[in-house]
């Protein structure tokens, strides 16, 4: 019997270890080297021409939008990307261990249309990026792209009903459309943790990993250049869980710092079957699995074809709710039954800890005492176990971080680490406001983006603002805010973005706006619903401002309050009414 008066009260004991009053400001700007350690610099003339679609950001949202566009007889589109090729956050994050955490089966879009079969359940980061490359070529959408090209600045042009692009490149091009889809995992940031920019050692970001120090390669060569290295890794989030393995078996002692574990589950990986795959891939297969996950999440589903455990909380949820007498089924009485199965599952999680790491008290500061959703879930068969090596030691913080850091090495307390090397698994900005992110501001018809956003992200269906006509922004949240499988809000995204731009041009309008009715309407709907993902109760993470209070700006957060599925079956049947109910089509000025 789960005694859950005594694991509220552990849970609210571990958050408030953890909780700062400098909330997000904790963290530093990552200011290092931005040369691309992957791709040539190629040196180009400027751009002064003009594109129907300026699609800012070459990851898997300008990806789908672009092939969806190609789709729609839209071939006139240009993808803008400060790397050297698309990818995204896949692109930069090259760490060893890279992989998926949602089975590439729905994780990897527009696997019917390219006719590609992922080589295993969750792939790994490099078959990730070609794939990225697999759809940047079957639509042609390396064509007119700009690679290592930065947008400055953004402004609307009302005389001629189109966009005015500059970029670091010296590009000043005109678009019609603009789409925005530069993304929340791009902008590294750093623990603010004091000496950090004293430390006399090597240091870098797991997303920008060295391999000219740490020897070894993205496809997975041995890092043998750290076999004489003491390693520190601070951050034990989802990138630490997967590099973690091959950083103990590389290093001669590997330090893992910890300020609060993660709740890490069976990953059970498995190289596909071909074929079971020709069993599945008969056509229309992704979007059925696509739905059948996301019903999962809802715990609407009554068959599991993904099967994988991020479809075992809805469906441990469900199995509670079946259980409910008809008086019990009550908001309340289904809100106990979430949190039963929740606690059920964290217990399993926590006992895994024990059944794998060997020592008693390495386990016990390795087992995460939060609900679940709290932080996002890992899944590894090989991160626990890592810590049975020799060479690899857990230094747990008991949730206050490490205390500072010394030319020699990092302090916990009054205890230094010295060591060779220092990797800073701290991820990315997410909570800073989307200009910071991007670096530039959109200039529309009365005022700035950074000034529109000031209280908070507005938006009709996370895709449209009011007062920048023709932008269109590709991200979550305002919408599903699917986290258990962010590339299915991009694809819908991208899907309904490439239906307005097709019939705006179809029936000759200059430009598409949403009303200030309508997204004052949509945020009325979006604040008035809750979210078990990243509570204000929960451990302090990225997912709740870390704990804090984002004020006005807690919108960004947050998505239809009847879930994800109810979200994608709304936003189908809006696009495909052809009546786009909100927006405003105009004949505007002419070029």
């Amino acid at each position: 019997m789960i005694d859950k008066d005594a694991l509220k009260l552990k849970y609210a004991e571990e958050r408030a270890k953890r909780l700062r009053p400098d909330g997000p400001l904790q963290y530093r700007k990552w200011t290092g080297d931005e040369t691309d350690p992957f791709t040539p610099r190629v040196e180009r003339a400027p751009r002064r021409d003009h594109v129907t679609v300026a699609f800012i950001g070459g990851g898997l949202g300008g990806l789908v939008t672009g092939a969806r566009l190609k789709e729609a007889g839209v071939d006139d589109v240009r993808l803008i990307e400060q790397g050297g090729d698309f990818g995204g956050a896949w692109y930069w994050n090259r760490y060893p261990g890279a992989q998926c955490d949602t089975a590439s089966f729905v994780y990897l879009p527009l696997l019917e249309e390219t006719g590609y079969m992922p080589t295993e359940k969750y792939a790994h980061g490099p078959e990730i990026l070609e794939h990225c490359q697999r759809i940047g070529k079957h639509y042609g959408l390396y064509d007119n792209a700009l690679f290592h090209t930065k947008v400055t600045d953004l402004e609307w042009d009302q005389a001629r009903s189109r966009w005015i692009v500059r970029t670091d490149r010296g590009d000043e091009f005109t678009a019609q459309f603009v789409c925005l889809g530069t993304g929340p995992l791009h902008v590294p940031k750093l623990p603010g943790i004091p000496g950090i920019e004293t430390f006399g050692g090597h240091s870098f970001h797991t997303s920008r990993w060295d391999y000219a120090y740490t020897g070894g390669d993205p496809l997975g060569a041995p890092m043998d250049k750290l076999a004489d290295k003491r390693v520190a890794i601070v951050g034990t989030g989802a990138t630490a869980v997967q590099c973690v393995p091959r950083l103990a078996e590389a290093a001669r002692e590997l330090f893992v710092f910890q300020r609060t574990p993660s709740s890490v589950d069976v990953r059970n990986n498995q190289p596909t079957d071909p074929e079971w795959f020709a069993s599945i891939a008969t056509p229309g297969w992704q979007q059925r699995w696509l739905e059948n996950f996301t019903a999962n999440q809802s715990g609407s589903a009554r068959e599991d074809l993904v099967m994988d455990a991020w479809s075992d909380l809805a469906r441990r949820a469900r199995d509670h709710i079946r259980k409910l007498s008809r008086a019990q089924l009550t908001r309340e009485g289904i809100s106990e039954a979430y949190e039963n199965a929740d606690f059920e599952k964290m217990e399993e999680i926590r006992a895994r800890v024990d059944a794998v790491v060997e020592d008693p008290e390495t386990a016990r500061r390795l087992k995460a005492w939060y609900k679940q959703l709290c932080k996002r879930p890992c899944f590894s068969d090989e991160y626990l176990q890592s810590f049975n090596r020799p060479n690899t030691h857990l230094v747990d913080t008991d949730g206050r971080g490490v205390t500072r850091i010394t030319e020699r090495g990092l302090v916990v307390g009054e205890v230094e680490y010295p060591v060779d090397c220092v990797i800073y698994a701290s991820g990315f900005e997410v909570s800073t406001p989307f200009t910071d992110r991007s670096g530039f501001d959109l200039t529309g018809r009365t005022t700035t983006l950074a000034r529109y956003w000031e209280e908070g992200m507005r938006t009709l269906h996370g895709i449209h603002v009011h007062g920048f006509p023709n932008v269109f922004v590709v991200q979550p949240s305002h919408g599903a805010r699917l986290i258990a499988n962010i590339p299915h809000n991009l694809l819908e995204s991208g899907t309904t973005i490439a239906q307005i731009v097709k019939h705006a041009l179809d029936h000759g309008y200059a430009e598409v706006e949403v009303t200030k009715q309508a997204e004052d309407a949509w945020m009325d709907l979006l604040l008035g619903s809750t979210s078990n993902v990243g509570a204000p109760d929960c451990t302090p993470g990225s997912y709740n401002n870390e704990g804090q209070d984002t004020g006005p700006r807690r919108s960004f957060f947050v998505g239809h309050p009847q879930g994800a599925q109810v979200f994608f079956r709304y936003i189908k049947e809006w696009r495909s009414s052809g009546a786009f109910e909100g927006l405003e089509f105009r004949a505007g000025a002419q070029p």
